[in-house]
C-alpha cells in the first residue's frame, strides 16, 4: 500500500527531483552591499536576456533584497544604463 502511494507521487511530478534547499543562490553578502543603480554589471545578473527581472524564487533573494534589486534596476533603466527590452529583429 505504501509503495503505491510513493509511486503515485512520483508519477504526478512531485518536486521534480529537487529537495527543499536546492534553490539557486546568486547572492552573497558582498554582492548585496554592492547593488546600486550605478553598477549595471551586477544588475545584469538579475535581468534575463529579454530584459525581464529574474524573480526571487529563482534568484534566491529575500524579500528585502529583491526590493533593493528591483528599485536599482528601475533606476538604471530610467538613466539608460540598462535596457527596458531587447530590440526585435
Amino acid at each position: 500500500m505504501k509503495a503505491s502511494i510513493a509511486t503515485a507521487t512520483i508519477r504526478r511530478g512531485g518536486k521534480g527531483g529537487r529537495g527543499a534547499g536546492a534553490r539557486r543562490k546568486l547572492l552573497s553578502q558582498e554582492v548585496v552591499e554592492k547593488i546600486d543603480y550605478k553598477n549595471p554589471q551586477i544588475l545584469r545578473s538579475f535581468v534575463t536576456d529579454r530584459g525581464k527581472m529574474i524573480p526571487r524564487r529563482i534568484s534566491g533573494a529575500s524579500a528585502r533584497q529583491q526590493r533593493v534589486i528591483s528599485t536599482a534596476i528601475r533606476r538604471a533603466r530610467m538613466l539608460a544604463l540598462l535596457p527596458f527590452s531587447v530590440t526585435g529583429d
